[in-house]
């Protein structure tokens, strides 16, 4: 850093401290706000952080984020940004002493330019919290007791499923106009934020849509096929890209949970993780379709066919947001490529229409629809004891 801390000739620290015009002196001196301010210039740059002042000049141009960035804070108060921009600002702050030259007079507020000092305590105690509830900020700050690492993978299951929500958004082309957009943000969302293919999810989900609930046509309820093999898959041409976007979100959750859990904590990690998060897939999609009529293909038309293979969940702030819109299962199912956010409005418009034309439109509470889940399977289950064990 030598050098950095140069002091330009014109440089006088305010009268009060009794230095020298070298500014130096170990960074004793004291400066006003005033004097600060006037060192805002190319070849003259000075900020403050944390009521110290430093004087930049030189060094700016070897700072790593670039010399524009740090430059647009000279003669300022940068400490709101000195936080916001660097991960570990105690460790920054041993590069910064041989730039010290002295600290803000004890007379001078804080902030500068007369900005609001509660405004500015209070954003910095909503950071704290912030940073305080982010999983990794929770392992860093507090380390990987069982109840944090608890903590860590609620919340981890938590952004995974919404990432699931907002991946099938893009995978219906409901957000961009343009496909090709949606084709991209959703190899990037499925692939880089959940591990998974893109192609994959193409390949099941959309036959899926197409016959809801029908014997071996609908994936979902094909269960015995747990891997598609052979070489004439529908992904063969693209199955590398899905495959590198699918390691780049394991190849950053190892290099974030490595340093805390260890190689075999990681993996133990990720998999409750994904136990969580997949009880929480099963139940917001299964609920919509299980309890359902499955037949074989009838060929009924599209609303009759969708209708019958699917209900809703009743609306409300907590469901919306528990089920990624997808309590709105029949608006989805009649138009896949319609954005989330609309559901609501043309849900009176489609039950009109079925009542109009007598087919039935179901709507469940939350838990009535998770109970049925329940009695689904029993009555599953209870008819194949029926038919082959008591015999």
């Amino acid at each position: 850093m030598g050098g950095g801390g140069q002091q330009t000739e014109s440089s006088e620290p305010a009268k009060c401290d009794g230095g020298g015009p070298d500014g130096g002196r170990g960074g004793s001196a004291v400066y006003t706000w005033e004097e600060v301010q006037k060192h805002c210039h190319r070849s003259d740059q000075w900020l403050v952080i944390d009521r110290k002042v430093y004087n930049i000049t030189q060094w700016a141009k070897r700072h790593p984020g670039g010399i524009r960035v740090i430059s647009h804070f000279a003669g300022e108060d940068a400490t709101e940004a000195f936080v916001a921009f660097h991960l570990d600002p105690n460790f920054v702050r041993k590069f910064l002493k041989p730039l010290l030259i002295g600290e803000l007079a004890p007379t001078e507020p804080s902030q500068d330019h007369g900005k609001n000092a509660v405004l500015v305590q209070d954003f910095q105690a909503l950071r704290d919290r912030v940073e305080k509830a982010l999983a990794l900020g929770l392992l860093w700050v507090w380390g990987t007791s069982w109840s944090i690492t608890l903590l860590c993978s609620l919340m981890l299951a938590t952004s995974q499923a919404q990432a699931g929500w907002l991946q099938h958004d893009y995978g219906h082309l409901s957000v961009c106009k343009k496909s090709g957009w949606n084709h991209k943000l959703h190899k990037f969302v499925i692939g880089h934020l959940k591990g998974a293919s893109a192609n994959w999810w193409n390949h099941r989900h959309f036959q899926h849509h197409a016959k809801p609930n029908i014997f071996r046509k609908d994936p979902d309820i094909n269960s015995l096929h747990v891997f598609v093999l052979g070489d004439k898959q529908p992904v063969e041409v693209v199955i590398t890209i899905d495959l590198a976007w699918s390691m780049s979100f394991y190849l950053r959750f190892f290099c974030c949970y490595y340093p805390f859990f260890g190689f075999f904590g990681s993996v133990a990690l990720i998999s409750f993780v994904r136990f969580l998060e997949s009880h929480w897939f099963v139940w917001v999609t299964q609920m919509s379709h299980l309890p359902m009529e499955m037949d074989h293909e009838r060929q009924q038309d599209w609303l009759t066919m969708q209708l019958s293979a699917t209900c809703n969940i009743e609306q409300s702030t907590f469901n919306d947001w528990f089920s990624g819109h997808l309590n709105f299962q029949i608006e989805h199912h009649l138009f896949p490529t319609m954005p989330r956010h609309n559901y609501h409005l043309v849900a009176p418009l489609v039950r009109a229409l079925c009542e109009k034309h007598g087919v039935p439109y179901q709507v469940k509470t939350l838990q009535k629809g998770m109970t049925d889940v329940v009695r689904s399977l029993k009555k599953s289950g209870d008819l194949w004891l029926d038919a082959y064990l008591h015999k």
